[in-house]
């Protein structure tokens, strides 16, 4: 149920009035419910916005769209056949440094906003395809961070349980989608920014390939870096959103044209990579460590070989972001952090302003690394379909990302940040459930351009994962 309820590990599910009922916000069911004439655009929104009094504050909100603007799109939506629009009455989601037309984008820091007069061309696109806004989720503030903790308003709490980060920066996103408020939402990911939320909270994390989605209308983190990704229930959710926002936009210096479609299919025989065991880091979590083990048995089980690869190439690239990329992530943001220092977080100040200090040789120096690291990695692609990794090698209550916040971010960060430095594409799919309840994932990783093939295997392996975990239940979260 919307807020307070989830099918267990699955899919969040609400009762509808009247008429049949929908069991779930997967956009799949959604749109043949529709077809069907079973509801409408307008019964759905309904039954979203009635929840908003009674659902769980977990503070995954910066801004919801008036009731009566979003009962307004409903009908507009309404009146068009749902066969006409791809994502035909889909409610979703935006985080809060994306721009949505006449809403203010604050990036999490309330000082910054602007309101913008258009939406940002991946916005737009999803919305004249039939999606329909509800609000703007929170974020770490000016997406620095991977755990939900750095906000005005304070940690954004885990769907499963709320003493527990969601995982950032991209956290509001993830748990509007996870509490069933929203069927899909826009996020970011520069170094982990969306799969890191999705292995939190049970969801499939799409991490494009770099400029296959516009980044025009999204406040910077790191320019040369960024991602606008996507966060659903499921992988076939995924690939239907992607293939609506994905455009080349000749006004954003960093888009690019599709490629043709990269790497096997992934549907039968494929090979694996897996980093040795002496380069898997689970920081003393033995559950996600059996986890991934499980996992690894049902890719083989998909009909995958398993391939053993250095890892380290790859990890060292990784670092890199914490180093010479601050520069960058200083000339997003950096004169408005110097301007306004009270206005930004200690730690986001502190991290942003020290790519102040960094050298001009330091960053070339980096550009140069990170060329001879991609040529390493390049060749583990001769040997292997896709890279698999644990999304995260544990997860940590808020208390304990209070206490040390820059050493536990690092840790979350360890086999994600490499892959935009790589210009690799990445999903972030569920692998089951620690014995507290809080849920695991695993990401698969292949080079530019393989982003439906990773989507095939990605939805190949959702479904056996989740049927381990023994029969479904409705259950209250803690």
């Amino acid at each position: 149920m919307i807020g307070d309820f989830r099918l267990r590990g699955i899919l969040p599910a609400f009762p509808l009035p009247a008429r049949p009922r929908m069991s779930s916000l997967l956009i799949s069911e959604l749109l043949a419910g529709y077809r069907a004439r079973l509801f409408s655009p307008v019964e759905i929104i309904e039954q979203l916005l009635s929840a908003r009094a009674t659902r769980s504050d977990r503070r995954e909100w910066i801004a919801l769209l008036p009731a009566a603007s979003v009962r307004e799109r409903a009908r507009e939506v309404s009146a068009r056949a749902p066969d006409s629009l791809a994502l035909y009455g889909i409610p979703f989601a935006v985080k809060d440094n994306i721009d949505l037309e006449s809403v203010a984008t604050t990036a999490g820091c309330p000082e910054y906003a602007y309101t913008p007069a258009v939406s940002a061309p991946v916005v737009e696109r999803l919305i004249a395809a039939g999606a329909i806004p509800i609000g703007k989720t929170s974020l770490d503030q000016f997406a620095t961070g991977l755990a939900g903790a750095r906000s005005p308003l304070g940690a954004c709490r885990n769907s499963f349980d709320a003493r527990y980060i969601s995982g950032g920066s991209s956290s509001g996103s993830a748990v509007a989608v996870a509490t069933g408020q929203v069927s899909f939402a826009l996020a970011t990911d520069t170094a982990g920014s969306v799969r890191v939320p999705a292995a939190f909270n049970n969801l499939t994390g799409l991490k494009p390939t770099c400029g296959s989605l516009s980044t025009r209308g999204v406040v910077p983190a790191c320019r040369s870096l960024d991602c606008v990704g996507v966060l659903t229930l499921t992988a076939a959710d995924a690939a239907r959103v992607a293939a609506v926002a994905r455009a080349f936009d000749p006004q954003d210096p960093y888009s690019r044209a599709a490629a043709p479609r990269v790497g096997c299919e992934l549907t039968r025989e494929f090979r694996f990579g897996v980093p040795d065991a002496t380069q898997l880091q689970f920081f003393g979590d033995t559950e996600y460590q059996r986890l991934f083990a499980s996992a690894l048995g049902r890719l083989e089980s998909l009909g995958g070989t398993r391939v053993r690869i250095d890892l380290e190439p790859f990890l060292s690239a990784g670092r890199l972001v914490y180093g010479p990329w601050l520069a960058e992530r200083y000339c997003a943001v950096g004169t408005f952090v110097d301007e306004r220092p009270d206005a930004v977080l200690p730690l986001t100040r502190a991290i942003i302003s020290a790519g102040r200090l960094i050298p001009a040789t330091e960053a070339f120096m980096g550009q140069h690394r990170r060329a001879e690291l991609k040529r390493a990695t390049d060749e583990v692609w001769q040997s292997v379909d896709v890279l698999i990794t644990p999304t995260a090698g544990t997860i940590y209550t808020i208390a304990a990302v209070d206490e040390e916040p820059l050493a536990l971010n690092a840790n979350l960060a360890l086999y994600t940040s490499f892959t935009n430095l790589l210009d690799l594409a990445s999903v972030a799919v569920p692998a089951g459930f620690r014995s507290d309840g809080l849920p695991f994932g695993i990401s698969l990783t292949g080079p530019a351009w393989s982003d439906d093939s990773l989507l095939a295997l990605a939805g190949r392996f959702q479904p056996l994962a989740t049927r381990t975990l023994g029969a479904l239940a409705l259950e209250t979260p803690p």
